[in-house]
């Protein structure tokens, strides 16, 4: 693999790739350096209210939010979308047009791949001549230009996944541009298009080469010495990750003069009414329940499945810090004895599964759903070595209050099995579940403040 560092330059750090003809495909610029760990924030946060908003669209692993559609009337067919990509990174894709985009990178750094030879492309020969790699720093404010039809694919650059790749602003100059087939520009032309509707994914005979070819790299930085870009690395990744347990534990700017409720939980052994868990390993060994209860006036008059689509998306996005501490040492003494691992909690841990079951909002492996007017749940959960465990997750409404639960059973398959569960019961019990229950929660309450209008807050604490 071919690497070239950017020079220390006293403006912006770019490169501009081109195709064999020498047309522009892509150009990428560096434009400033960001706090460290800031990245990671403001990914997960702005990620967190992008998921709120009326167009959301999870789709392609690139989630996405259509902030602003063409005015055909009035001549104007430019679009704005903001989109994230994850710590898994996308797949390779194109569009039929032009993009224009202005993105942070996570506290791991991203890497940029594109293709500047578009479908010319169908060798793995072909392929090296035409990939080429950006590396963006971690904590970086920067802009990507592409020409139409330039496959790209974005990712994490280090971190192992436990970063995301980036958040960005993107603008479609024309979003009727391109050759775009009949169906697709008569959605257009209703102003009914979003990202994953205009995007074409790589054929995966392509994609194989992808995989297979060397690129030629291009290393954008503000630090002109290589050994002083390691060190800053170094430091952003842990940093990134120290930050965002910060978060968990101290509320974010603007949230104490919303005087958002202590959270208080109730604790039980016995499943609510309805409860898809009553199905569910009858001769179970463990069984707990917790549920937290608010006004609706705090929420927004947002409906049940709503609320469990921000809940979900929650325990994916900001995890109790504590209980990622706790689940970071489970895992290391877990790892010798094969068992399943995850950075999550196990009441939702199954939530990070790949495995092909339904889909709660389009995006959430689950094992059942019941939705009703009043009421949203979802039935998680995993099978191991030494137990099986099913999770439901619940939002009920009653009159003006809302109930978040979550509920637990517990089947152990052996001896092991008991032992791990005698010695984990008490700290899922009264510290892993409520604790993981009342931060998610915590994260809708202050998405939602942020919304309320003036005065609100006062009517809502009477």
């Amino acid at each position: 693999m071919e690497r070239s560092r950017t020079p220390n330059e006293s403006s912006f750090p770019h490169v501009s790739i081109n195709t064999s003809d020498g047309s522009r495909a892509a150009e990428v610029t560096l434009l400033t350096q960001l706090d460290v760990g800031a990245g990671d924030a403001i990914a997960t946060a702005t990620g967190a209210r992008q998921a709120q908003h009326a167009h959301f669209n999870d789709a392609l692993d690139e989630p996405s939010a259509r902030l602003s559609g063409p005015d055909l009337s009035a001549g104007d067919n430019a679009a704005l979308y903001t989109f994230s990509v994850g710590r898994k990174g996308h797949p390779f894709h194109r569009h039929a047009a032009t993009r224009v985009f202005t993105a942070i990178s996570g506290s791991g750094g991203t890497r940029l791949r594109f293709i500047a030879a578009g479908s010319a492309c169908d060798t793995p020969q072909d392929m090296q001549q035409a990939l080429r790699h950006v590396e963006i720093p971690a904590d970086c404010l920067f802009t990507v230009r592409m020409a139409a039809n330039t496959w790209h694919q974005f990712e994490p650059l280090r971190g192992n996944g436990r970063h995301p790749a980036l958040f960005a602003v993107s603008c479609h100059p024309d979003e009727t541009a391109g050759a775009l087939d009949p169906a697709l520009q008569a959605q257009v032309m209703r102003g009914e298009a979003d990202l994953a509707s205009l995007t074409e994914l790589m054929p995966a005979a392509l994609q194989q080469h992808t995989q297979q070819a060397e690129a030629w790299t291009s290393v954008l930085s503000f630090d002109p010495l290589p050994r002083q870009a390691w060190a800053c690395a170094l430091l952003r990744r842990h940093a990134g990750q120290l930050r965002q347990q910060l978060v968990q534990r101290c509320p974010r700017s603007g949230t104490r003069s919303h005087r958002l409720p202590a959270l208080q939980e109730r604790s039980s052994h016995h499943l609510p009414p309805n409860s898809l868990l009553a199905q569910q390993l009858p001769h179970h060994h463990h069984q707990d329940h917790v549920e937290v209860q608010l006004d609706q006036r705090w929420l927004g008059g947002s409906n049940p499945e709503q609320l469990l689509t921000a809940l979900l998306t929650a325990f994916i996005q900001q995890p109790a810090g504590s209980v990622s501490g706790l689940m970071r040492l489970r895992n290391l003494l877990a790892r010798p004895l094969r068992l399943r691992t995850s950075s999550l909690g196990c009441p939702v841990s199954s939530l990070l599964s790949d495995t092909p079951v339904q889909r709660f909002a389009g995006r959430f492996p689950v094992l059942a759903t019941a939705i009703k007017a009043n009421s949203a749940q979802v039935l998680l959960g995993a099978d191991d070595r030494h137990l099986q465990f099913r999770s439901s997750v619940t939002v009920q409404r009653d009159g003006e209050l809302i109930t978040f639960s979550l509920s637990t059973r517990v089947y152990c398959h052996n001896p092991f099995g008991h032992l791990y569960m005698a010695a984990v019961d008490p700290v899922h019990r009264h510290f892993i579940a409520p604790k993981m229950l009342k931060t998610a929660v915590n994260c809708l309450l202050e998405e939602a403040a942020t919304a309320l209008p003036a005065g609100r807050a006062a009517i809502v604490t009477a």
